[in-house]
């Protein structure tokens, strides 16, 4: 197997090669790129070898140039070189001196050139190299000019004209082991055409696109050891095939390439030569073989992969891969194909039984009419079947289609656009070992109950992707618990509300898609339960509804408990906004995509636990501010960013944080100098957020802080201003109050100090016949009142008097009435008389009698006194009814003996 790898290297090589230079131009450069000890010359119309590249190069590359030469004087400064490169010049020969003053070279590749006389003398100081390349020149052998090459282990001349396959007259290259001779004009392989590779260890053999008319008998003989040979290409026909296996028979023949040789058809003798060989793998792909008669492979015993791709086979009996019991892969690709004209091929029963150790069968894009009840019987080995893209008359998959599978062990089946309208009950029942099932691009367009799946215990993977419509139900997939992955993107998934949610018995599932399917209804419990959920696309949907806070009954938040998830897609939802709990608990996920919505404002804390992001996608939005706040969190250990296309407020307090962020991260924001544009404001329309100036903004926070605090003042006197206006006399008051407490103020004891009077009587004097009627028939022995008329001493002043009873009495008692507030000798001199001296000489004494319901502003602006500042006993109403007098006695009572601020 590893020279067939290296064939395959060496076909790739060459052939991507020429690709490159014929289709892709590149770019012309300037001088010479070194990279550590490589030096890159190419594509510079170099005329020689540059002489000023570092002495201790190992690689030079000087192809795609006009080299005429390669200088042994300028090569000479490089003596360390390993490999030189001078494909695509126009050397026309070797200098004999290169490879002396080039000691380590080991790698020399020269095609594309004009190289024409080779000798022995231009490689005699070459013993090193190990690989020599000088295909598409034109090459003339003089004498054994690869006689000095003993350690050379890959040759390649080919496309040089050659009439022969001889390159030597005697054993030489005993180290080679693979030799390239394709596209040559070799017609015949004589039999001492390759006895100068008789000592050789010759592994691989490249004879492609050669004019072949005849292999002589004993041709390959001398190279015994043969291992893999590649004949693509060549014309080999039916009648040449099997001269070329009975030469092959002296051989070690392991790995044979017959890919596009016009071998139209396989009979009994094709490989009959190869029954003694050893070989195990076969490529007759690209043949437009149309049949296989008479047990074409029976010879190949051994054969372990026979690929029969794009072929044009109409007919595969049992007896077609009669023999291949130890075929471990059979590629069948495109190999049974119907015109518009022909009849559709067939595969009759038991064809694949001789396949007993088969394990994959690639059956992809072929035709062919039914798969009939025993087609796959016998594959007692099978773990992986591809139909692919295959037209078959299969409009539904039942209990009996795979039944002839019941015996194998197959893992993987892939029925990808087959056209599949429906799957029956127990479609796959006989698959108990299937681990994937792919159904992808079919027509199916059903309710799954569930039944479908019975007997898929084992399933870890469907995908049902691009169907037209599926509609779900709590039992689903009841019989798939261990699925691990479940994609259902591009078919209408419907009935993704329903409780309990159809993914409900899916506790292992780690992937699920559910994108293009314009889902719009879901419910919050719809991925309940699935803590090992590692990625969920959702993409394409039209889920902007489910996160709105006007959403009947709020947001849905449908990811809650989604610990495990590791990758979310949300993109083209119509998403505008995101709850708060949306992205809650989502500490393990690494990348969050949600481009092409239509979100702008972002709430504070929605990515607080996204420490763990490494990618973040939200282009195509309307994003126009990006804060700390906001895109902290998410930012800490991101290693990706793609929010181009937003209307980016180029404004300090919008993006000044994210400016400073991309200059400082080591993140990979693409398209950063191109498409992160300003939107506003106008100065800066157009133009990349980089052109925000970061000094300029932190020179307006002086301006900001001098706002903050002109604000506040203003705000303050503000507040004050109206506090006053309004509360201004509860705050004098209490004012008073706190003092009066400070400086030891207290209602004083009766047995400290005895007065004249227990309470002074503030009436109006329209008001002075009620009070003798009512006020004054309630003094006994306990009470005593001052009264103007009949206590003041005749003679004495009237302002004396009313000062010096006022200090005689243990209270103040104002009868209320409109006409006490409408008097103005008793409001604007006794009411503050008597409140200044309650005051000052530290007295807390004032008791009110209402007799109207006066309102309390009015008590404040004439009395200075408010019902608040009192206790409730010492405010008093005067009683309507006559029994409850007595009542309003025991309240005076109280009232007289109390003190009556509000503590």
């Amino acid at each position: 197997m590893a020279t067939m790898s290296a064939v395959f290297v060496l076909l790739v090589f060459w052939l991507d090669l020429l690709a490159l230079n014929s289709c892709h131009p590149v770019r012309k450069k300037d001088a010479c790129e070194v990279e550590g000890q490589k030096a890159d010359c190419s594509h510079m119309s170099l005329r020689e070898v540059p002489s000023n590249l570092p002495a201790n190069i190992t690689s030079l590359d000087v192809s795609h140039n006009t080299l005429r030469a390669l200088d042994a004087l300028i090569l000479a400064r490089y003596p360390r070189l390993v490999r030189i490169d001078a494909g695509y010049n126009s050397i026309p020969r070797l200098q004999e001196n290169m490879c002396r003053v080039l000691p380590a070279l080991r790698t020399l590749s020269l095609p594309h050139n004009v190289v024409h006389f080779l000798t022995e003398k231009d490689l005699l100081h070459c013993s090193n190299l190990t690989w020599l390349d000088l295909s598409k020149n034109r090459l003339k052998l003089r004498g054994d000019p690869f006689l000095p090459l003993q350690r050379l282990a890959v040759l390649n001349v080919s496309a040089n004209r050659l009439t022969s396959a001889r390159l030597g007259t005697q054993p030489q290259l005993w180290s080679l082991e693979t030799l390239s001779l394709s596209g040559n004009e070799i017609s015949v392989l004589q039999s001492n055409d390759f006895h100068y590779l008789s000592n050789s260890s010759l592994r691989t053999l490249e004879l492609s696109f050669l004019p072949i008319k005849t292999f002589e008998p004993g041709c390959f003989k001398p190279i015994g050891e043969l291992c893999d040979l590649v004949m693509d290409g060549t014309k080999l026909s039916l009648n040449l095939t099997p001269k070329l296996s009975q030469e092959l028979s002296m051989t070690g023949i392991r790995n044979l390439w017959l890919r596009n040789t016009q071998l139209t058809s396989l009979t009994n003798a094709t490989f009959s030569g190869l029954q003694t060989t050893n070989l195990t793998f076969l490529d007759l792909s690209r043949n437009s073989m149309a049949a296989a008669h008479d047990s074409p492979f029976r010879w190949l015993r051994t054969l372990e992969t026979l690929i029969l791709e794009r072929n044009n086979f109409k007919h595969l009996t049992r007896s077609t891969f009669l023999g291949l019991e130890k075929l471990k892969l059979l590629n069948l690709r495109t190999a049974l194909v119907k015109s518009k004209t022909s009849a559709y091929p067939v595969i009759d029963d038991f064809s694949f039984e001789p396949l007993v150790s088969l394990e994959t069968l690639l059956m992809d894009n072929v035709t062919f009419q039914e798969v009939a009840p025993h087609l796959f019987s016998g594959l007692r080995s099978l773990r992986r079947l591809s139909l692919g893209w295959s037209r078959v008359n299969l409009k539904m998959v039942s209990n009996a289609t795979f039944a002839s599978l019941a015996g194998s062990p197959l893992r993987a089946l892939n029925l990808t656009s087959m056209s599949i309208a429906r799957l029956g009950a127990g479609a796959f029942f006989w698959l108990g070992n299937l681990t994937v099932l792919v159904l992808d691009r079919n027509f199916i367009d059903q309710t799954l109950t569930g039944e479908e799946f019975k007997g898929l215990a084992s399933v870890e993977e469907i995908f049902m992707s691009g169907n037209k419509v599926i509609n779900l139900t709590p039992w689903s997939f009841r019989h798939v618990p261990n699925l691990r992955t479940l994609t259902l993107g591009r078919c209408l998934v419907r009935n993704l509300d329903l409780d309990p949610s159809p993914f409900q018995p899916l506790r292992n599932l780690s992937t699920l898609d559910l994108s293009n399917n314009n889902v719009a209804n879901i419910s919050a419990g719809l991925l309940q339960g699935l803590e090992n959920l590692r990625v969920l696309r959702l993409q394409h949907n039209n889920l902007g509804g489910a996160w709105k806070r006007a959403h009947p009954g709020g947001p849905i938040l449908f990811l809650r408990g989604l610990r495990s998830l590791e990758t979310l897609s949300l993109d083209y939802n119509g998403i505008d906004e995101i709850p708060a709990e949306g992205l809650r608990g989502l500490f393990r996920l690494q990348e969050l995509s949600l481009s092409g919505n239509y979100l702008d404002y972002l709430r504070d804390s929605i990515f607080d636990d996204l420490g763990s992001l490494r990618t973040l996608r939200l282009q195509k939005n309307f994003i126009t501010s990006v804060r700390r706040e906001v895109f902290g969190p998410a930012f800490q250990n991101l290693a990706t960013l793609r929010m181009e296309r937003n209307p980016f407020d180029c404004t300090c307090e919008s993006i000044l944080w994210f400016v400073d962020w991309l200059a400082t991260t080591n993140a990979s924001v693409p398209f950063l100098d191109s498409e992160y544009i300003c939107n506003t404001p106008p100065g800066k329309f157009n133009t990349s957020i980089s052109s925000l100036d970061s000094p300029s903004c932190k020179d307006l926070i002086w301006f900001f802080i001098l706002y903050v605090v002109t604000h506040f003042v203003v705000l303050t006197f503000t507040a004050v201003t109206l506090v006053f206006r309004f509360q201004g006399w509860r705050i004098l008051f209490y004012w008073n109050v706190l003092v009066s407490r400070v400086l030891g103020v207290k209602e004083l004891d009766p047995g400290e100090v005895r007065f004249e009077y227990d309470a002074y009587l503030l009436y109006a004097e329209k008001d002075k016949k009620w009070v003798e009627r009512h006020l004054l028939p309630l003094e006994d022995e306990q009470f005593k009142f001052c009264m103007e008329d009949r206590d003041f001493i005749p003679g004495t002043s009237q302002l004396e008097a009313i000062v010096e009873t006022m200090k005689n009495s243990r209270k103040i008692m104002f009868i209320v009435t409109e006409r006490l507030l409408k008097d103005s000798w008793c409001t604007q001199y006794k009411a503050r008389q008597a409140l200044h001296q309650v005051i000052e000489d530290s007295r807390d004494s004032v008791v009110l009698i209402l007799l109207e319901d006066i309102p309390d502003y009015r008590l404040g602006q004439t009395l200075l006194i408010r019902r608040g500042m009192l206790k409730s006993r010492c405010v008093l109403h005067w009683p309507v009814q006559r029994e409850r007098i007595s009542a309003f006695r025991h309240k005076l009572q109280v009232a007289l003996g109390s003190s009556n601020i509000v503590q």
